[in-house]
């Protein structure tokens, strides 16, 4: 019984800090694309290929203007996305530094 309600308590702290969230990626490259309309863009990552990527009123953007900032050919954007109702939604799109590690395990060794 207290093993049971431990267990609930860590997988509530892990939920809420984002720790135990599989369900999201992260993605890093250039913008091939963006449709206004549909309120989406595309985003090429070398190593993972090209993703569309669905933005939400709940997207969190950094160093970046908003939807209205990303156009086509942009460099150094990161999307950390997750899976909702079939597609690739963002939970938040940023700028780089560069690195290229996606999201920091284990850095590859060049940059491209």
């Amino acid at each position: 019984m207290k093993t049971t309600f431990l267990l609930t308590i860590i997988s509530a702290l892990l939920l809420s800090t984002g720790v135990a969230s599989a369900a999201t990626r992260q993605y890093e490259g250039t913008v091939v694309s963006v449709n206004r309309t549909a309120k989406t863009f595309k985003l090429h990552d070398s190593e993972r290929g090209t993703i569309r990527i669905k933005v939400r009123s709940s997207t969190r953007f950094e160093r970046i203007a908003g939807f209205a900032g990303l156009k086509k050919g942009l460099t150094r954007v990161e999307a950390t996305v997750k899976r909702s109702g079939g597609r690739w939604v963002a939970v938040s799109v940023q700028r780089s530094g560069g690195g290229g590690a996606h999201g920091g395990s284990g850095g590859h060794g060049s940059d491209d």
